[in-house]
């Protein structure tokens, strides 16, 4: 993957785009791509590119265009099926000058038009400019995996894979946006094309844009594909077939994205799905697979038992960083500037970590198992919405409750570790099953009490249904005929897997240390099989993910397969109070500071904070641990981006390789 940026003058009469800045903003997505950078500019736009060579080393900089020269392609992302697009292309005439898999979206632009995205198997997010027919067309790949934010100001339309690249302007205004905001505190991010910054917007997952300079004042923006079920319950059909199908399906999202031209490796966790796909790479390979695991000093949230059986079982050759409190606290303003979001957990530090093992162990491709909880329903919060549903039949019921206490585990602070706890916590609205939120009302209510901490000028105008308001005027036409488990999916897809955890959790702390993940869960074959299954097959009684492991129980050890779920966690406020506070929290967290943002209100954070203080950061309520650490995230947020003073350093290295170096503008007046 590498970053793309850019500007398109959306008016005839406006100077020709900034050059300088242009390259400026890619140089501020270095850390995305480090091995060079590529520029091209006439009348009307200003394409940068920033380069992780994967595929083509020699032959794939960008911005790259047609042989005529009238399409040009700024590109960040994989497209795994460009050798049979190739072939595809070829035979209709064609002609290829590299083998790279960007040259294959221009022929297929020229081909397709915008019907050219319904072909591609892969993760992408970029913008082809038709020179002749001065039109720009952006596209996301259907879950969102690669970002893409824009803004228009002053006439000038900027994009980029990151906001920091858009704030290289220091004409753009930075203030936090309360809309973004509410709802990254309701589902622990901003649904898109909203972004935690005002006037700063996002390309939906699965959606394209086109903007017609000779009609268009700002992108139109066109959603083509979002997950759908089959209305009802889906036919059941042979049982075996359904297993089989999805066993090949996940082979094949394996197989397809190790086509590189540097060596892959994989994270290993010791959970199902990252098992599983280091067992269908690791069984037809010749040489040992990398693999790379986080271990933590709780056992708690530890599973290095796990990955060791998993190494052990696959025989792959492995590398593992053990993460203690002082690492998470060590690199968090690190993690919070490359995710450029609120984070309610310290999940993406260890991660960031990680990807930085990567990176120093000479890999910059790792495949991971994100994607398969959602589509195949993993997570607790659907078991959580089946008991709950269950229990409200007959909501007097002191047998069906106790089902409640099968949940979460894992958690020492469980909210079912008590029946009446559990009762009182999951009881809430128990009866208001045709909510279309019912599944996720709980976590949801959960998190919005962290807003009662805002300061009241950042609340006003939002309401307090306001964030599930506009997600259910997005909500697909055939949702309420859904399933209850296919519309607690759908939810969980939209907003958690979308929003924070390939953004957040994945993408930005992979790219941060020009590491590129890939998942083959999210192959458009695998989401539309696990789509189309029954509910029986994906979530059998109280039984997760059933379908995954009856297909792949062959290739996995024991252990892994008999364990319950642990999702991953890590530590949340003991790093920042366990055995010292960093300078940097007291900085962020202080009276002043805390005023100066305009964010919070002083008085609850310095009781949060004595709290913590108090306490070591153990034993905190989970209502505590995420509002800790989305005061600090945003605080850090309003240091580092909206102040600006790192952004605007982020681009300050002149060095590095210009690839492509095509100027309109400059030619015109030599």
């Amino acid at each position: 993957m590498c970053g793309i940026a850019g500007l398109i003058n959306l008016r005839t009469d406006a100077p020709n785009p900034d050059r300088e800045l242009a390259l400026k903003m890619a140089r501020a997505l270095r850390h995305r791509g480090p091995d060079g950078f590529g520029i091209y500019r006439d009348r009307h736009v200003a394409l940068a590119h920033s380069r992780l060579s994967i595929i083509d080393l020699d032959g794939g900089w960008q911005p790259m265009a047609n042989a005529e020269e009238t399409l040009w392609v700024c590109f960040n992302g994989e497209i795994f099926n460009y050798i049979e697009l190739r072939e595809e292309l070829t035979a209709k005439g064609h002609h290829f000058r590299t083998k790279s898999d960007t040259e294959a979206l221009i022929h297929a632009y020229a081909e397709y038009g915008e019907a050219m995205v319904d072909r591609l198997n892969g993760q992408w997010a970029f913008v082809i400019w038709d020179v002749q027919r001065r039109r720009a067309f952006f596209s996301r790949d259907r879950v969102g995996i690669n970002p893409l934010f824009w803004t228009v100001h002053r006439g000038v339309l900027r994009f980029a894979s990151e906001v920091k690249s858009l704030f290289q302007d220091p004409t753009i205004p930075r203030a936090i946006s309360r809309e973004g905001l509410d709802e990254a505190l309701t589902f622990w991010a901003p649904i898109a094309p909203l972004t935690p910054y005002e006037g700063i917007q996002q390309i939906p997952p699965g959606a394209v844009a086109t903007l017609d300079l000779d009609r268009d004042v700002a992108p139109r923006v066109s959603v083509r594909f979002r997950p759908e079920f089959p209305v009802g319950r889906a036919p059941g059909g042979d049982e075996a077939g359904l297993v089989s199908g999805v066993r090949e399906a996940v082979r094949g999202g394996s197989t397809i994205r190790l086509r590189a031209d540097v060596p892959v490796g994989s994270y290993l966790s010791g959970g199902l799905d990252s098992t599983i796909v280091a067992a269908l790479i690791a069984s037809n390979r010749e040489v040992p697979l990398r693999t790379f695991s986080v271990e933590f000093a709780e056992r708690e949230f530890d599973e290095a038992e796990y990955q060791r059986a998993a190494v052990a079982h696959l025989g792959t050759s492995h590398a593992s960083i053990q993460c203690g409190d002082a690492d998470i606290a060590g690199v968090f303003p690190e993690v919070v500037y490359h995710a450029e979001a609120p984070l309610l957990r310290t999940a993406p530090a260890p991660l960031f970590i990680l990807a930085r093992l990567v990176r120093q162990s000479g890999y910059r491709v790792v495949l991971t198992g994100e994607g398969a909880d959602e589509f195949f329903a993993g997570y607790d919060i659907f078991r959580e919405d089946r008991v709950r549903r269950f229990w409200a039949r007959h909501p007097d019921s002191k047998l069906r409750p106790q089902l409640l206490l099968r949940l979460y585990p894992y958690l020492q602070r469980s909210p079912v570790a008590q029946v009446e706890m559990a009762k009182a916590f999951f009881g809430r609205n128990l009866a208001q099953t045709d909510d279309p939120f019912y599944s996720h009302r709980p976590r949801w209510d959960a998190t919005s009490r962290i807003k009662l901490m805002l300061d009241p000028a950042m609340r006003e105008g939002i309401g307090d249904t306001a964030a599930a308001d506009r997600l259910r005027e997005q909500l697909p036409r055939d949702f309420m005929r859904w399933t209850p488990l296919a519309r607690a999916q759908y939810l969980e897809i939209t907003t958690l897997l979308s929003g924070y955890l390939l953004s957040s959790q994945g993408e930005r702390m992979m790219m941060a240390n020009s590491v590129e993940g890939r998942f083959p869960f999210l192959d458009p074959n695998v989401m539309d099989v696990a789509d189309a299954l029954p509910d029986a097959l994906k979530l059998r009684t109280l039984d997760e993910k059933h379908v995954l492991k009856r297909a792949m129980g062959d290739l996995l050890p024991p252990g892994v397969l008999e364990r319950k779920k642990q999702p991953y966690r890590a530590p949340v406020v003991q790093p920042f109070f366990g055995s010292g506070t960093p300078d940097y929290v007291e900085a962020c967290l202080s009276p002043d500071a805390i005023k100066d943002a305009g964010i919070w209100q002083a008085q609850p954070v310095a009781a949060l904070v004595a709290k913590c203080r108090k306490t070591g950061g153990k034993s905190m309520s989970n209502t505590d641990d995420m509002a800790f650490c989305a005061i600090l995230s945003t605080q850090l947020m309003a240091r580092d981006i909206i102040q600006g003073a790192r952004v605007v350093s982020a681009a300050d290295d002149t060095s590095g390789r210009l690839g492509v170096d095509v100027d309109r503008v400059r030619d015109a007046a030599g």
